[in-house]
């Protein structure tokens, strides 16, 4: 396999773990805590903030690196109209994914809290998962428009 080729199956792959993983763990946090249970949310929010820090963390980090590979193997400029926007983007997703990671560790602590202590979810860990769940659509759409971009790779002015 030649290098380009290595490098655009990383990037691919790197994508789908980034994106998947990142919608797999939002889909299992929000069931976990659509049940209303301490218990069960404590147990899956250590299972959701594990694997976003294992898989979601680092194919985040390998996405640009092997990106602006890909752009200079390719021989992109890296002002394409269509490559500044996926980096707005991307950086939209990310400044929205890191508070959400430390809002997943909060509400599975406070989740943990009332599961030891006998007592019910409070006020502080319903407005934790609002801004949770507030956070995690522009997250979730500024990736689906990387997503569009890499494939389309449109000029857009």
């Amino acid at each position: 396999m030649d290098f380009y080729l290595f490098v655009k199956w990383v990037h691919v792959v790197s994508s789908t773990i980034l994106f998947g993983f990142g919608a797999g763990t939002a889909w299992y946090f929000w069931n976990a805590h659509l049940t209303r249970e301490p218990e069960i949310i404590a147990r899956v929010g250590r299972m959701v903030v594990q694997a976003d820090w294992i898989f979601t963390g680092t194919s985040g980090i390998v996405q640009p690196i092997s990106g602006i590979l890909l752009v200079h193997l390719v021989g992109y400029s890296l002002t394409e109209s269509w490559l500044l926007l996926t980096y707005a983007l991307y950086a939209l997703a990310f400044i929205c994914w890191a508070p959400v990671v430390w809002l997943q560790i909060k509400a599975q602590r406070l989740a943990q809290f009332a599961a030891q202590t006998g007592q019910s979810l409070g006020r502080e860990y319903y407005r934790t998962m609002r801004l949770w769940f507030a956070l995690g659509w522009p997250a979730f759409l500024g990736l689906m428009g990387v997503f569009w971009l890499m494939i389309a790779k449109p000029v857009l002015w």
